[in-house]
């Protein structure tokens, strides 16, 4: 089969690898779509420490099952799926205490030591694998793996009806982040990006608070949830100062390990402020497919180009741009499309 490789840090290519072969509770899935994600970048750049090259990289995976393992009983060859990337060892301090995505044997497909789904096939284990409804757009349902990040960060907050969420960043996480605010009992939703493409985006989304910055919005006293989707510094001092008393600061962007960012801790203490951290998945995928297939997203509007394997360069170098929506790559296509 063809893939993309990360053979070492800052360098990949397209070539053909061996097609896996799946033990007894393994399957193969033929992928439709894989979705390029910011943690793809970090990998590439050498910059995420579990990473193990060679590496096909790509987490964000849908398709339709190609072969099973001899002791599968769920799935057939044909069935429609999605694949939650998460692989942990069960064992561990952390795992045993139901909380695997702090696991301390920690595995990610296409992230840490086991390969991804930029590919034609993708092996992963049974128990990884969800049916999807035949209304699914196949390739859409690539988003069902941000879209568990994004419940799990929710399922962090302690949140109440009726409170204003301020959302910094609207790229794929924050506007999901914020599509799934009203639906966790937000009274208001306050999208901000410096990209104005993006706040075009929102606003495509059905979001109608966006803004370049927070001070061009009228919040006295300031919102009740601050969520950042940027794991940029400026973004994040800015968030945590709009936090109102009592209120929560969730920081669910990917920032670099080494970024410092500086806050009031005599604020923290006096206003009695929630920090929260928010990584990965965590008993959300299943979930996920269940809220995707009801529409939870407005998944068309997020996807704005799909590449072929050939044309992962071209892909990168757009997502480094910043340009685009959801970018995804589709192994099986013939040619690249701009969806919108």
């Amino acid at each position: 089969m063809r893939a993309v490789v990360f053979s070492e840090p800052g360098r990949f290519r397209v070539t053909e690898v061996p097609d896996p072969v799946p033990g007894p509770r393994e399957l193969v899935v033929r992928v439709e779509a894989v979705g390029i994600c910011g943690t793809d970048i970090h990998v590439l750049d050498g910059e995420f420490a579990p990473t193990v090259y060679p590496i096909v990289p790509g987490h964000e995976t849908s398709g339709i099952v190609e072969v099973v393992g001899s002791e599968v009983a769920d799935f057939t060859p044909g069935d429609r799926v999605c694949v939650d990337p998460s692989l942990y060892c069960g064992e561990c301090a952390f795992c045993s205490v139901g909380r695997a995505n702090l696991c301390e044997n920690w595995n990610g497909a296409g992230v840490a030591r086991t390969d991804g789904s930029t590919a034609e096939l993708v092996l992963t284990p049974a128990r990884n694998v969800h049916h999807l409804d035949d209304s699914v757009d196949l390739a859409l349902a690539a988003l069902v793996e941000p879209l568990s990040c994004a419940i799990h960060g929710y399922d962090l907050l302690p949140r109440r009806m009726g409170e204003h969420y301020l959302v910094y960043g609207a790229g794929t996480m924050g506007l999901m982040m914020a599509q799934l605010a009203p639906r966790a009992g937000a009274a208001s939703v306050t999208v901000v990006d410096l990209n104005t493409t993006r706040l075009e985006a929102a606003r495509d989304v059905g979001l109608t608070q966006v803004a370049r910055t927070a001070a061009e919005c009228h919040r006295p006293g300031g919102w009740d949830t601050v969520i950042d989707c940027t794991g940029a510094v400026p973004a994040i001092e800015d968030g945590l100062g709009r936090v109102r008393r009592g209120g929560t600061f969730l920081q669910f962007g990917v920032a670099a390990g080494e970024a410092r960012a500086s806050y009031s801790p005599f604020r923290v203490y006096n206003d009695e402020i929630t920090m929260v951290g928010s990584m990965a998945v965590l008993h959300s995928y299943a979930r996920a497919v269940e809220m995707f297939t009801a529409g939870a997203i407005q998944a068309p509007a997020m996807v704005s180009h799909a590449f072929t394997l050939d044309d992962y360069g071209d892909a990168i170098d757009m997502f480094r741009a910043g340009t685009g929506r959801k970018l995804q790559v589709r192994p099986q296509s013939t040619s690249s499309v701009t969806l919108r």
